[in-house]
Parts: structure tokens; sequence; C-alpha cells
């Protein structure tokens, strides 16, 4: 009788392990999930910062570029009207001699 009881007891006990070790497991499972997910998040917030630095550095690239650009194409200008008013002298002398000839 008593070691009837011992052996109830004892399955009793390895029921109680089974039931808390089972309930370990899904905790410990849903504690991977949520580190995952959090894991996740924090990658796509990261991958959202470096896609946003990206553009802000491109986007100041991009407008340095075009400030570059105005000011050579300001130069050039500068430089064909200078040679086109080093000539126009000598073309305006040129065609008033045809004009008077």
């Amino acid at each position: 009788m008593e070691l009837i009881k011992k052996i109830k007891e004892t399955e009793a006990q390895a029921q109680k392990i089974i039931e808390q070790a089972k309930a370990e497991a899904v905790r410990q499972a849903e504690q991977g999930r949520e580190n995952r997910r959090r894991t996740l998040e924090q990658a796509e917030q990261e991958r959202k910062k470096a896609v946003e630095a990206a553009v802000t550095e491109a986007q100041a690239q991009g407008l340095a570029e075009i400030e570059n650009l105005r000011t050579q194409a300001e130069n050039t200008n500068q430089h064909l009207r200078e040679k086109a008013n080093a000539k126009m002298p000598g073309a305006v002398a040129k065609v008033m001699d045809y004009l008077r000839g």
C-alpha cells in the first residue's frame, strides 16, 4: 500500500515536472520569438537610418555638383563673352569696310 502511494506520488511529481518543462519550453520559445522580433525591428530601423543617410549624402553631393556645374557654366560663358567682345571691334571694322567698299 505504501509502495502504491509512493508510485502515485512519484507519477504526480513526474507529471508536474513534465508540465513545468512544457511551460518553460513555451516560455523560452516565446522569448526567442520576441527576441527575433526585436532584432528584426532594430535591423529595419538601422536599415532605414542608413537609407536616409545615403539619400541625404546623395542630395548634398548632387547639390554640390549642380553648384559646381553652374560655376563652370558661368565661367565658360564669361570667357566666351570676353573672347567675343575682344573680336567685336575688328569684326565691326571689317563689316564697315566691306559696306563702304
